[in-house]
């Protein structure tokens, strides 16, 4: 090999442990991933909870842990990635994903409550 080669390969000195996981890790993640899938569709088919609300609630945290999970295990994303840029890019993608499922909830909201007929309305024969 020759020095420019060998002097360039050695300059990007990859640390193994940050860039890749190991199989202990992707397990756990693997492990977690089907547990936080499993007790939410458990919970819907069995019916456990009374409140479709509360059902929805707890569905959508386990959403989130499942998405801290895969982020964690999966994308190795951390603060100390590429200089805090990951996670400046996560944080400006959950911003827009927040606005556009809040302004998509909101219109859907207001589309059903003004377009609808009422459910209280006379019946035609």
């Amino acid at each position: 090999m020759s020095t420019k080669a060998k002097t360039h390969h050695d300059s990007h000195n990859h640390d193994e442990a940050h860039s890749h996981g190991s199989l202990k890790s992707y397990l756990i993640g693997f492990g977690l991933s089907v547990i936080l899938t499993a007790v939410p569709f458990w919970l819907v088919m069995s019916g456990a909870l009374d409140s479709k609300q509360s059902t929805g609630l707890v569905i959508m945290a386990f959403a989130v842990v499942q998405i801290v999970v895969h982020m964690i295990f999966f994308l190795h994303m951390n603060v100390r990635s590429e200089n805090g840029w990951t996670m400046m890019a996560l944080i400006f993608t959950l911003v827009l994903v927040i606005i556009t499922l809040t302004g998509s909830l909101w219109v859907m909201y207001h589309l059903d409550t003004n377009m609808m007929p009422s459910m209280d309305m006379r019946q035609m024969p």
